[in-house]
């Protein structure tokens, strides 16, 4: 018997948008992929799997991305701050030492000057349509900043849902550390963008990635040695139209309309693929 599992990776505002869209077109033709036995979401992945577990259609998910008035707000970064992460954080993702890559990351983010934790914290709370956890299979990713631990919450952690997704959105140097009981955690896409090893028990898997293969060193490795166990694996990723919509600021908050748009009408050409692959 199969064991589905879904994994939204990581990719900023833009990756939320084409995340959701893709997800809607899909659904459109049939795809349940709420069917899965696990769902796990990194940082724009956490956020859409929250929202898509809520209870709340993913055509109202659709709607709030692509229609101005329902567009939940957001926090614009300041040019300098994306300045510094194109400098700083982007080149540390090449590195192949998860731990080295990890330690460099957190010192970015305890060091960076941001908004205040309750802020942030507004946005989050903002984006999901429901703050309590869904009976859904649900893990989200964080890292631990002073341990580098991987954290995988759930409904059973006894933290909130809401302090889980703002952990797994903390990039660092860009928004601050998340702190829950006590303890402090970033983005869990300084792990890996999609953390698609985290489903070990699952024989078939589906990957939404808005990054990609391009600069996304651990997603080939995690790959091959899931394929090497035997789980199959289909990795969606932005097509050329998805990626031209995005452009090089994943941070756009206009962008949210039409990558969303750019993301239902990839799934167009997926949906008779992806429906067979999913079972």
């Amino acid at each position: 018997m199969s064991t589905r599992g879904l994994i939204l990776g990581g990719g900023g505002v833009t990756g939320v948008a084409w995340i959701t869209g893709l997800l809607f077109g899909l659904h459109e033709q049939r795809v349940d992929l709420l069917r899965a036995q696990r769902i796990i979401g990194t940082s724009a992945g956490s956020t859409v799997a929250a929202q898509m577990t809520s209870g709340m259609a993913l055509s109202e998910l659709f709607e709030r991305q692509v229609d101005p008035s329902k567009q939940s707000r957001e926090i614009n970064p300041e040019p300098q701050q994306l300045q510094a992460l194109a400098t700083t954080l982007l080149p540390l993702m090449n590195l192949e030492d998860g731990a080295e890559r990890i330690k460099r990351s957190a010192g970015i983010a305890l060091a960076a000057k941001t908004i205040d934790e309750a802020a942030r914290r507004t946005v989050i709370e903002a984006r999901l349509p429901d703050h309590r956890w869904s009976d859904y299979p649900l893990g989200i990713v964080a890292v631990d900043v002073a341990s580098g631990e991987t954290k995988l919450f759930d409904r059973h952690s006894g933290v909130s849902l809401v302090d889980a997704v703002a952990a797994s959105c903390a990039v660092p140097g860009l928004w601050p550390c998340v702190t829950i009981n006590g303890r402090r955690y970033m983005d869990g896409g300084i792990r890996s963008p999609d953390n698609a090893d985290l489903a070990p028990d699952c024989t078939v898997l589906l990957v939404v990635s808005p990054m990609g293969h391009a600069g996304n060193t651990a997603l080939a490795g995690q790959l091959a040695a899931l394929r090497q166990r035997g789980v199959l694996v289909q990795v969606i990723e932005p097509d050329s139209t998805s990626r031209n919509a995005i452009g090089q600021n994943p941070f756009d908050l206009q962008k949210r309309a039409p990558v969303a748009r750019a993301g239902r009408q990839q799934a167009l050409a997926l949906g008779q693929s992806t429906a067979a692959f999913w079972g």
